[in-house]
């Protein structure tokens, strides 16, 4: 096998290089079997092929030291190539340097001497425009136009500039020797004026912007370039207003000039505003005037919405306006185009407001009242402190019979806080910042007066004055559908006011005012609401005890025949339990919150009172008493309907008191030290005991001494 070193590149491996080595010499691969391995030969192999990879180490050894001899010249020859490179760049950065100053000095040299050419000719151009100036002065001295710049319509353009100067310089004349000259030039003046603006007007129609723009830039010098403006708007107006909305005809008339009016104006901020401040005072304050005038004596109520939609959709248009460029301080000067439009009609809003909003709740409340075919009467009004001493001395007023009707109504309360609700939002929106707070109050008080007190107040104090004394027959409760629709009122109530009043309030020093206002009105519908449920829950308990005088009998509990008892409970228990369960639903709906088993628990209170001391009014046999604790089981049954834990733990206690009625009379003791009565007094235990009709026989009082 050749050696060369082509065999060791990479990637090499040198196990497999003997193998192959052995593989090729004769006698030295396993070719054969073992019988025909040679290790000799082998070996002679491996030695011969030693000493040609020694060979071949020191040529390539050679051509190594070659190679490196040669890079290192190359190296030297390189360094001094850059040696070079860096001399000969010295030698060609200092020759820059040395041009830059030449260059610098020829470029003083040639400003120098501009100047110098500039002051020559400045006065020689001067020179020369004067003489033109003059030559045209002498042609208007004369009185006859013989250049052509001014009889070629052509030339408007030169002709303007050289008539602007002229009538500059003649206004500097002396008026007795030049008086015609100047009128000649003045008339000449105002011709190419008028010519320019004709002609702007005509571009202007043709569409022709580039055209527009030249004659604007004439025009800019002389003074009729404010006409030129006034002109470009009115044009621009013309067919914008046809579609019957002036905002929107606005909105895209400005939106199609703002991209206009940069390319034909120097100034068109300027031009913007001068068209917008045009708009406002002429087509907005004519819309504004005709919608408002024609409401405002004859309807009010159209005149407060017209007033609010107009003055909304105007500000919502100055909105978008002010995207535009008007200038530095646009904000202020939109604001000056609504107040120049809205002032005279804001300044006497609030008051409009307040007359309209007090004389439309009025005649609501008073269309209600009629269709109740009810005439409204006096009532008590005054402080709470005054309401409570005509509670206590009882002094509310006669009774009265309104037939169940509780004169509150929901769709009058929506209908007041509908027209509360758009006046806030009114009020709101045409309001100055620093007022609104006292006119959102001014509001308020008015919603007050004809909701709470016109209306809540009033049902409150009818409905005090139709509660039956606790002894009628037949009380009518509807007192508690007064309560309830009260409740509902207030939510509604308390909604608005969080809803739509607190946020006009709730930075300023009103909100104090208010959120008193609305405590007082409370605190006096509650006082008032507390006593008429009060003697409601008295008259259902002159209910419950005239049912049980009129039905229970004294021998309910004494039966002629012990023996011969039929009845799981008596009628009278029958009868109130019945009674109690009914009205106990209707309390429930009638309140809500925490109220229900306040009022649950009062009720349950009285009710176990009046059981007990009822009770008591008998005497009992041993059938009887056990008669006694049916009924007081069955009463107890009624009492879990009140759903308080405190009703049902005072009849768990009658019903042990009860059993003392039965209980054997050697067993009485051990009863009375029992797990429910081990607390009670003693002298209501025996109070208990002496009911019984064995009580002296079986000398049972001898347990309590």
């Amino acid at each position: 096998m050749a050696t060369t070193a082509q065999l060791f590149e990479e990637p090499f491996d040198a196990d497999e290089y003997i193998e192959r080595l052995a593989w090729r010499t004769p006698g030295g691969g396993s070719k054969g079997g073992a019988e025909a391995f040679d290790p000799k030969r082998l070996l002679e192999e491996f030695q011969h092929h030693i000493e040609e990879l020694k060979q071949l180490d020191e040529k390539i050894q050679r051509r190594v030291e070659k190679l490196e001899q040669q890079c290192h010249r190359e190296a030297k020859e390189f360094a001094h190539k850059v040696q070079d490179l860096q001399r000969s760049n010295q030698v060609a950065f200092q020759h820059f340097q040395e041009l830059d100053e030449h260059i610098s000095y020829v470029a003083t040299k040639v400003c120098h001497l501009g100047d110098q050419l500039e002051g020559v000719n400045t006065p020689r151009q001067r020179a020369v425009e004067a003489q033109r100036l003059m030559t045209y002065f002498n042609e208007f001295l004369d009185g006859e136009l013989r250049s052509d710049v001014f009889n070629n319509p052509d030339k408007i353009k030169e002709a303007a500039d050289i008539i602007q100067k002229l009538h500059l310089i003649a206004q500097e004349l002396p008026f007795d020797r030049f008086a015609d000259v100047k009128a000649k030039i003045a008339s000449k003046y105002h011709d190419l004026e008028r010519q320019l603006i004709q002609e702007f007007t005509a571009a202007q129609r043709r569409g022709e912007i580039g055209r527009m723009r030249e004659v604007a830039a004439v025009l800019l010098h002389f003074k009729g370039y404010a006409h030129c403006v006034d002109v470009y708007i009115k044009q621009s107006q013309e067919g914008a207003y046809l579609h019957g909305d002036v905002f929107e005809d606005t909105a895209v008339l400005c939106q199609r000039v703002n991209k206009q009016v940069g390319e034909v104006f120097s100034s068109p901020e300027t031009v913007m505003a001068k068209l917008i401040q045009n708009i406002f005072e002429n087509k907005l304050q004519a819309h504004v005037k005709e919608k408002l005038d024609e409401t405002r004596h004859s309807d009010v109520e159209q005149y407060l919405r017209n007033l609010f939609d107009l003055y909304t959709r105007t500000t919502a248009l100055t909105a978008k306006l002010a995207e535009f460029n008007l200038g530095s301080d646009k904000h202020t000067f939109l604001s000056k185009l609504i107040k120049n439009i809205f002032s005279s009609y804001l300044e006497s809003y609030i008051d409009m407001e307040k007359d309209y909003l007090r004389t439309r709740s009025a005649m609501i409340l008073q269309r209600y009242y009629d269709s109740k075919n009810h005439q409204k009467r006096p009532v008590g009004t005054g402080s709470i402190q005054e309401l409570k001493e005509r509670i206590r001395q009882k002094t509310m007023g006669p009774s009265i019979d309104t037939h169940g009707e509780t004169f509150l109504s929901q769709e009058v309360v929506v209908n007041l806080l509908q027209e509360t609700r758009h006046a806030f939002e009114r009020c709101h929106r045409l309001s100055d910042p620093s007022d609104l707070p006292k006119n959102a109050f001014s509001i308020f008080l008015l919603l007050v007066e004809h909701l709470c007190y016109d209306h809540m107040d009033y049902a409150l104090e009818i409905g005090l004055s139709a509660i039956p004394s606790s002894d009628a027959k037949n009380a009518n409760l509807y007192f508690l559908d007064v309560v309830q629709q009260a409740n509902t009122i207030f939510h509604l109530f308390d909604k608005q006011f969080n809803d739509h009043l607190m946020p006009l309030i709730s930075s300023s020093p009103k909100l104090t005012e208010c959120l008193q206002k609305k405590k007082e009105v409370i605190e006096q519908m509650e006082v008032k609401l507390d006593t008429g449920i009060d003697r409601t829950l008295n008259c259902m308990l002159g209910q419950m005890k005239h049912i049980l005088s009129t039905e229970q009998k004294k021998t309910d509990y004494r039966p002629e025949d012990e023996n011969n008892v039929m009845i799981q409970y008596t009628q009278a228990c029958t009868k109130v339990c019945s009674y109690v369960t009914h009205h106990v639903e209707r309390v429930r709906k009638s309140m809500d919150g925490k109220n229900v088993d306040t009022v649950l628990t009062e009720l349950g209170v009285r009710f176990h009172r009046l059981i007990h001391e009822h009770l008591q009014q008998y005497s009992y046999s041993s059938m009887g008493g056990m008669l006694a604790i049916c009924d007081v089981a069955e009463y107890r049954r009624s009492a879990k309907a009140f759903n308080v834990p405190l009703v049902l733990q005072l009849f768990d206690t009658l019903h042990a008191l009860c059993n003392l009625l039965v209980v054997a009379p050697d067993n009485l003791k051990q009863v009375c030290s029992g797990e429910q009565l081990t607390n009670l007094d003693r002298n209501l235990l025996h109070a208990f005991v002496q009911l019984r009709v064995d009580y002296r026989p079986a000398r049972l009082g001898r347990h309590f001494s």
